[in-house]
């Protein structure tokens, strides 16, 4: 957060605002291991999480691998990403411990822990010598920290990079540098596009969402000059660079992007990737696990290289989702064994020898890259995310001084909806119902109203 103090009625409205953005309708659950979704029955853990591939195998191996040793059941609910983050926003702002554990975020921890809302994993951490805390990547382990206490530990870690078909550059002659710019990569789009029958030149989030189509584009507009507010907190979403940043992705995703990129999030980019739709991809670290798992159709095929420059020599989120335990839990000593076993070194060998290396949650271990096994598997990509890990700064990701931390979001409470609203804007303008221009006008006054609680 910035140095500035915020005034109480800053304060209150900023918790109003996490709870607020739980008031839409949300999605029932799915059954997990133990057979019922969270909060069904009050019998073991109730686990609320993000639909990706690798929750979906956590769910597999926990009852075999979990339940069975411990007598702790384990029931998962399971959501999309922008609808999983409304539903723990709404549990955890009232303390209604419906959920024992969530899937959060190194955004979230700032001001759940200072709303009360989390139980601090330290004593915890102490008394499991076999957890390994100092195991735990730096950057990884400081982003859930608050105020000296620890209150969440990453079940896996990324950053972002530039993903793209091997073999579809060497067939029709195109290279990648080591080192991409943007405009490098825009004009492999334009190349590749269409190159292969079916196959579009890049896929780009467009889905409505903060942490959707918000996320690439941030850095987008951070490498390229451009920031959300400047250190006044003076919003900047119409400046000539956050506008030529927003510009140049609407462009490159309507010209050689994915068919309905403007309902597209990581998930539609996934399965376009992995169905060779598309011959380039910009998104997660994490992605690598699921296109080099051994029943990958693409698995080889594959590069990777950094997320894409323009002004600054690095350009990668930094984002983990991780367990955080809810303060309301009547649960805490068996939430801290869920989350030894699911972030331990233990559960990387379960998923290596049951699923394949290629699928380990990795980004959160140094361990994991040292594991002759692992890099054997991602030798395509470990030392691309490692490196994208270390050098993804939080608190100056652009060319200018900021006023809050974040590399693909500010890290303020507001921006939950403010980072909705204005991907709402930008994803209308991808699907061409306004301009660019439009949008970000829309945007900026979205801004100025957060803005006039911390000036």
């Amino acid at each position: 957060m910035s140095a500035r103090r915020r005034t109480h009625t800053g304060r209150t409205r900023a918790v109003q605002t996490v709870a607020a953005a739980a008031a839409i309708a949300l999605l029932a659950g799915c059954a997990g291991a133990g057979g019922a979704a969270g909060g069904e029955d009050g019998d073991g853990l109730n686990v609320l999480m993000v639909n990706n591939p690798q929750m979906a195998d956590l769910q597999k191996l926990t009852a075999e691998h979990f339940t069975k040793k411990t007598g702790i059941k384990v029931n998962f609910t399971v959501l999309p990403e922008n609808d999983v983050r409304d539903k723990i926003s709404q549990d955890f702002a009232n303390q209604a411990g419906q959920y024992d554990i969530a899937t959060i975020s190194n955004y979230e921890v700032p001001f759940y822990s200072k709303n009360g809302w989390l139980h601090a994993l330290d004593e915890h951490v102490e008394a499991d010598k076999e957890f390994d805390q100092s195991d735990i990547l730096p950057p990884l382990r400081d982003s859930l920290t608050a105020d000296g206490k620890l209150y969440a530990q990453p079940f896996y870690g990324e950053s972002s990079f530039l993903m793209y078909r091997k073999d579809v550059f060497d067939k029709h002659g195109l290279t990648m540098p080591d080192k991409p710019t943007w405009q490098e990569v825009a004009d492999l789009a334009a190349k590749a596009d269409s190159a292969e029958s079916d196959m579009k030149g890049i896929c780009l989030r467009g889905l409505p969402g903060w942490g959707q189509l918000i996320a690439p584009l941030t850095t987008v507009v951070n490498t390229m000059g451009g920031t959300w507010f400047d250190k006044d907190w003076k919003p900047q979403l119409t400046s000539p660079e956050f506008t030529k940043a927003t510009e140049f992705y609407v462009d490159l995703v309507r010209k050689h992007g994915q068919a309905g990129a403007a309902q597209s999030g990581y998930t539609e980019c996934l399965n376009n990737m992995t169905q060779g739709k598309t011959a380039m991809w910009y998104d997660a670290t994490a992605a690598a696990g699921t296109l080099e798992a051994p029943d990958s159709p693409v698995k080889g095929k594959i590069g990777y290289v950094p997320a894409p420059v323009e002004k600054t020599k690095s350009s990668g989120w930094l984002y983990t989702w991780a367990w955080g335990v809810q303060k309301a839990s009547k649960n805490p000593d068996d939430a801290w064994k869920f989350i030894s076993w699911a972030s331990g070194k233990g559960y990387e060998q379960l998923v290596g020898e049951q699923l394949g290396w290629g699928k380990v949650p990795a980004g959160k271990r140094s361990s994991t890259y040292a594991n002759p096994d692992y890099r054997k598997a991602a030798s395509a990509h470990a030392d691309v995310t490692e490196e994208a890990i270390a050098s993804a700064n939080a608190k100056s990701p652009g060319v200018q001084p900021r006023p809050a931390p974040g590399i693909q979001f500010v890290g303020i409470p507001e921006f939950t909806d403010l980072g909705t609203k204005v991907s709402q804007e930008i994803s209308a303008a991808i699907a061409g119902r306004q301009s660019v221009a439009e949008a970000l006008q829309k945007s900026q006054k979205l801004a100025e109203k957060v803005a006039e609680e911390y000036r």
